[in-house]
């Protein structure tokens, strides 16, 4: 009976490290296979943010950005992700937001959700406080970068204008066009993950800052 009940604990030890490693891999940008209402006609116009390395879409009515190399939205209080200006998007863990993206401030939010109201709008969202102490205490310092201290903004995947709604592609031939025609390499590590588990690409190199 000693023997079986050790070895039942050691099962179980052994099964939540299983589970709590494969947790810590699969946390990311999810498998890109969502609808979230983003129906554009043709690729947007996007615009620097200043100081920041990311763009935001001006004329379209959601809080929509591009940075390295993936379109960002938030919508109905998650993030997601596309490497394809209409999607299909992933949803992606609020663990692993990229700081740039999370220091966009409020001003440049086209749909800014009601508890924006009040914050300042040259200031990023006060995502501690709404996402509670717990990510807060994890993410110390994520609003603390230097000024300048920041990569090239990421190249726009112009080539996706030759795609406008009634032309554009779907599932693997996506993953073909864009890996033959946009050629710049990720240095979000979440960004790369993405990439290697659903992209079907090869783990893209980290840029040069």
């Amino acid at each position: 009976m000693q023997k079986i009940r050790y070895g039942l604990i050691v099962f179980g030890m052994l099964l939540c490290l299983t589970t709590s490693a494969a947790a810590q891999v699969s946390i990311g940008i999810g498998l890109p296979n969502l609808s979230i209402g983003i129906n554009l006609p043709v690729l947007p116009n996007l615009v620097p943010v200043p100081g920041y390395p990311v763009y935001y879409a001006p004329q379209v009515n959601a809080n929509y950005f591009f940075y390295d190399g993936m379109y960002w939205v938030y919508q109905s209080d998650n993030w997601y992700a596309s490497s394809w200006y209409n999607g299909p998007w992933g949803l992606v863990a609020p663990e692993v937001v990229p700081a740039f993206i999370l220091r966009i401030p409020v001003r440049y939010y086209r749909q800014p959700p009601a508890y924006f109201r009040g914050w300042k709008p040259n200031a990023p969202p006060h995502w501690g406080e709404h996402w509670g102490p717990g990510w807060e205490q994890s993410h110390s310092g994520w609003n603390k970068g230097r000024a300048g201290a920041h990569p090239a903004a990421a190249p726009l995947p112009t080539y996706q204008r030759q795609y406008p709604k009634d032309r554009y592609p779907q599932g693997a031939q996506q993953h073909a066009i864009h890996s033959q025609q946009y050629r710049y390499q990720p240095h979000e590590p979440v960004v790369q993950q993405h990439y290697q588990q659903h992209g079907g690409q090869k783990a893209p190199e980290p840029a040069h800052r």
